[in-house]
């Protein structure tokens, strides 16, 4: 009998923009010393950050596309796919770190000496030996080179995943919630191979994001929907949803002092704590996400206003816009430090970056126009 192939799902308009907006936010938060980059962004207002649906979405996005492919050629070539998507991001990745790393040795040697110690890559500068090893195997990471790595960690994972979602079914999130357990209760950890640096965002936490993510992903492409947003639990779910979202900007409030009481929590790395993942993180990342699927329609009127058509063509290539955003948020950054105290400086830059990354995604989807046309031709 001949599988049946699941349709291609239309592409979502939500989706998109949301990754839009978090690239643009994850630029901004990048840029240190801007007002804009550590207050007006969301990031700033609750339990979790850009990082958590960049991450979430993304699995989302490969758990889809690993099903469709497994369902189509079977589960060798699915994997095959997304291990070739794997090598390629790692590709990437040493590529960012090689161009990074330039820019930060030659800004060092010139106008902003100490750069290469303030951004990690002390250990690079006096012991390469070890440092280029280290690199490569993704175990060595300056600041701000640690989120892709986890990418490609966590894109290995899918493959096997995939199969023990064939197997156990919604069972095969038992190991991902069973290792992100074990970070918390047995200090689970990937190791680091810097003397002075730790991994920026740990493998064996954030796989669970990823691959809930990929596992909503599979169930939207084989269900039409990755949840029963109409199910008689859902208003519970958007309740909880609510009061959360809600409570994690009262302890941001109280934290930051903006309100007479004190928060009943403090601020520790139990509740906010990203390098591990603090479960509060994951809950506040998955409300917001629950809630933007249903309260926003997928055909809005507003999403064909051009800002919003800009932001979803920079969602569809988040990946080439959020490394173009790595190297411009260091030059927001540096212009901020060596120009302190210019008030109009903060939204110029930001806007101008902002708008750089939209015209690089808009270069980078009218050269995908073209190839299409030349295929067809």
């Amino acid at each position: 009998m001949t599988p049946v192939v699941p349709a291609r799902p239309p592409r979502d308009q939500r989706l998109d923009i949301v990754r839009g907006w978090l690239q643009i936010t994850i630029f901004a938060s990048h840029a240190f010393g801007s007002f804009i980059g550590g207050w007006m962004i969301h990031g700033s207002w609750g339990l979790s950050d850009s990082s958590e649906q960049f991450v979430f979405l993304s699995g989302f996005t490969l758990g889809s596309v690993c099903a469709r492919r497994t369902a189509r050629d079977g589960w060798r070539a699915g994997a095959a796919d997304i291990l070739w998507r794997a090598w390629r991001l790692y590709r990437i990745s040493l590529l960012v770190v090689v161009l990074y790393g330039a820019m930060v040795f030659a800004a060092g040697a010139t106008f902003l000496p100490g750069e290469a110690e303030r951004l990690g890559w002390g250990f690079f500068q006096s012991d390469p030996v070890r440092a280029v090893p280290g690199l490569l195997v993704m175990l060595y990471q300056p600041n701000l080179m640690g989120i892709l790595p986890v990418f490609v960690w966590c894109m290995l994972l899918l493959p096997p995943f995939a199969a023990l979602e064939a197997r156990w079914g919604d069972w095969a999130l038992a190991l991902p919630v069973a290792s992100y357990a074990a970070v918390w209760i047995f200090g689970l950890a990937a190791p680091s191979l810097a003397p002075d640096l730790g991994i920026a965002f740990n493998p064996f936490a954030w796989q669970l994001l990823f691959l809930t993510g990929a596992w909503l992903g599979r169930r939207a492409l084989l269900f039409g929907r990755a949840l029963p947003y109409d199910a008689p639990w859902a208003r519970w779910v958007t309740a909880v949803a609510v009061v959360f979202v809600i409570a994690g900007l009262a302890l941001r409030l109280s934290w930051y002092g903006f309100i007479p009481w004190h928060a009943p929590v403090a601020e520790t790395r139990w509740i906010v704590g990203k390098e591990d993942l603090a479960l509060p993180r994951i809950l506040h990342a998955w409300a917001l996400a629950w809630l933007v699927a249903l309260l926003v329609p997928r055909d809005a009127a507003w999403m064909q206003f051009f800002p919003f058509r800009a932001m979803a063509t920079i969602g569809r290539y988040s990946l080439e816009v959020f490394c173009l955003g790595l190297f411009l948020s260091w030059g927001a950054t540096t212009v901020l430090h060596l120009a302190p105290g210019w008030i109009v400086l903060d939204p110029l830059l930001i806007g101008i970056g902002s708008v750089l990354l939209a015209l690089f995604a808009g270069w980078l989807d009218r050269r995908r126009s073209a190839r299409r046309i030349v295929v067809t031709v």
